[in-house]
């Protein structure tokens, strides 16, 4: 019955192999969470800092640094979110399609709460040296509007895997208003997102604390500090999350990564070891106040265990499809000059990103003296 609940594959042909969309996909949903992880976990961050650091004056100038930059990463995160969306829809949108539709009530509001939470960015931003004490807020709501986008995206994507369920759901409601809360996997699958952006959001502060580095040495230490042990409390943290999501996979996935799938199995024990080995670099550079070796080597380990959990993701997701799907059921229809002008235009884009990063000084930080408004300071 539920193969039959299942839409008929676009007679349509892949315009290239099979491979090459596959790796797109995996290549763009790569750079949309390193986007989104900055976005939300430096947001999640800057309240921490704004509503916990004792140091009212550093807390106030690391709000101001971290509130500037969140609109900037809210349209690289809608960006770098677009091509990896259509990339599903081109290789499941069998899966996708019926899934948003029997869901297509909360899924139509994502597109509200992103653009609710993209407005309270620019606000905070706008008005941050102003009012500065009130800021906070805003920035509150935004967060929470992104990460009930998130929750809503992982909803639809955890429905699409598994066909059992859309007739029970759709009926259940045929007006669309569905969620996928009996998912046993939906609320670590949700934790270990969100405990990972602010993983990525810690390491996203040590690169402030470079640029800041030879200027302010006293400024860009505390930024360090915070940073670096904001990337390791969190990653701690995902051990945990991350054992609850892999003990809530039905028991034939869970044998994925136990020796079942080779390719699982290694990039678990990668993904583990990376994350591990990110922590102990980190530690070892704020005992030596290392802000480059914290910034670039703590990164580049953990952007490479992002990739990997991106390829366990896919596996994970093809083996709940599996009796439903496979590569071999797609008409190719070779275009390669179109796919190389795709390449080459996403290869300039890239470079225009990074580009605007160091033309603008996106790691530069705000100045040593706080915004002199005694209203924003009465009200902190």
């Amino acid at each position: 019955m539920q193969s039959n609940l299942i839409p008929a594959l676009d007679p349509n042909p892949l315009p290239g192999p099979y491979w090459v969309f596959k790796l797109l996909l995996l290549l763009t949903f790569w750079l949309h969470l390193l986007a989104m992880n900055c976005l939300l976990g430096g947001g999640v961050l800057a309240l921490i800092a704004k509503w916990r650091l004792p140091d009212q004056e550093f807390r106030n100038r690391l709000f101001l640094d971290l509130t500037g930059k969140l609109p900037l990463l809210m349209a690289a995160t809608i960006s770098l979110g677009v091509a990896p969306l259509l990339f599903v829809q081109v290789l499941y949108g069998q899966f996708f399609y019926t899934s948003s539709i029997i869901m297509a009530g909360p899924w139509i509001l994502v597109l509200a709460l992103v653009l609710a939470a993209y407005y309270g960015l620019y606000c905070v931003s706008s008005g941050r040296k102003q009012q500065a004490g009130r800021g906070a807020p805003m920035l509150l709501l935004s967060v929470v509007l992104i990460a009930g986008a998130a929750f809503l995206y992982s909803n639809n994507l955890t429905l699409s895997q598994v066909p059992a369920r859309w007739g029970a759901k759709y009926f259940a409601d045929p007006a669309g208003w569905n969620l996928n809360l009996s998912e046993p996997t939906l609320a670590p699958r949700f934790l270990h997102f969100f405990t990972a952006a602010i993983a990525v959001g810690g390491l996203f502060i040590t690169f402030m604390a470079v640029a800041r580095w030879k200027t302010d040495r006293d400024y860009a230490c505390s930024v360090l500090r915070f940073g670096g042990r904001s990337f390791m409390y969190a990653t701690m943290a995902q051990f945990v999350i991350g054992f609850w999501f892999l003990v809530s996979l039905p028991r034939e996935k869970i044998r994925l990564f136990r020796g079942g799938n080779p390719l699982a199995t290694v990039l678990l024990v990668v993904g583990l070891a990376g994350a591990t080995a990110a922590i102990l670099v980190v530690a070892r550079s704020l005992r030596r106040e290392r802000a480059s070796r914290a910034a670039y080597i703590g990164s580049g380990i953990a952007t490479g265990v992002v990739g990997v959990m991106v390829l366990m993701r896919d596996i994970l997701r093809d083996a709940y499809l599996q009796p439903y799907f496979h590569a071999g059921q797609f008409a190719i229809r070779t275009q390669w000059s179109v796919f190389l002008l795709f390449l080459a235009i996403f290869v300039l884009g890239l470079g225009l990103w990074f580009v605007m990063l160091v033309r603008y000084g996106f790691f530069a930080t705000a100045a040593a003296t706080p915004p002199a408004d005694s209203r924003a300071g009465q009200a902190l």
